[in-house]
Formats: C-alpha cells, structure tokens, sequence
C-alpha cells in the first residue's frame, strides 16, 4: 500500500476490512489498533450515550463508522452521534458533519487529534467534540458557539457530563474509567 500517493473516499474504501487508517486531505494515515483501555473506554461511552438515545432520532455509532468531510478527508472517530439521518443515507459512511464525536487520545494518535481531527471538526461544524484522556482520566469536551470550540473540563470524579446534542443525555466518568 503506497502511503505516499493521494487517496479519494472511493480509494479509502477500497483498502479493505482489515487496514486502520484515515484520510487527511488525500494523504493516508495508517492508525494503531487500540489497546484494551482504549476499547473499554470507548465502549463504556458509547453504551452510556446508546442506552440515553433509546427511542430517540439520533443514533450512536463507535468503531468503525467513517466521516467523510469532503472528497479526501476521511476520520474514523471511536464514538460519534449522529441527529440527521440523510448523512448517513450512503450505507458506508456518515456523509458530513456528525452531531458529535468523541476521540479516545494515545500516545501514537494524541496529536492527530488534538490538532488535525480538532481542526477539521471545527471547520466542518461538528457541534460537540470530546478528547477523552486516559492517562489523568479527564474530558474536554468542546462545545461549537459563534464558530469555534468553547472547552468544558471534566474528569472522573464528575457523574452526570451532559451530551449537549441530545438533550437529557449525561455521562457518568466515574463509570467510564473505573468500570
């Protein structure tokens, strides 16, 4: 697989089942397979959100659910929400900005999501993005207002941290780290 040459969505998706990477402005970024705390971390989110979103329009994706934001960005977030089912219209991808995205920092990945995917979600108007720390047990949850990030911290002490996409939806630190 040629890292070096310029990739399209349809490029990424041909990569197949097996290849972790993303799609940043038509370069590939091979990505790390996450550690056990990684998933657990995610998961426990992840179920946290899903059990909140019962019965309710937006639904939860963790894993391996892509965004495409444009023709040659393609980010594969550990947890996303998404409110407007026409994104997700294609089968394959939510196809523009999710309501939400929560990113599970690494050592390997930590800056690639605090710069990139960070920048990247604001341009395109993801309303709520969450960077999720387990070395320290933290959130920063970042909230879209007037065009950028207004950061809310949080960490394993705090039990109810709202999902502000999904009203009455919080979730409980305390169970995602020490689960």
């Amino acid at each position: 697989m040629d890292t070096r040459k310029k990739y399209t969505f349809e490029g990424w998706l041909g990569l197949g089942e097996g290849v972790h990477a993303e799609l940043v402005d038509g370069e590939l970024v091979m990505m790390d397979q996450p550690t056990i705390l990684h998933q657990a971390i995610s998961g426990n989110i992840f179920v946290q959100i899903s059990n909140s979103l019962k019965d309710k329009s937006c639904k939860v994706f963790s894993g391996r659910t892509g965004v495409r934001l444009g023709a040659d960005t393609v980010f594969v977030p550990d947890v996303m929400v998404v409110c407007d089912k026409s994104k997700l219209d294609n089968g394959k991808v939510c196809d523009g900005a999710p309501n939400m995205i929560v990113e599970v920092l690494s050592p390997t990945t930590a800056r690639h999501d605090k710069v990139v995917k960070f920048t990247k979600y604001l341009k395109a108007g993801v309303r709520e993005y969450w960077m999720v720390d387990p070395d320290t047990n933290t959130v920063q949850s970042y909230v879209l207002d007037n065009g950028r990030y207004v950061m809310n911290p949080y960490s394993d002490e705090d039990t109810a941290v709202p999902v502000h996409v999904a009203e009455g939806c919080t979730v409980n630190l305390q169970e995602v780290f020490h689960a």
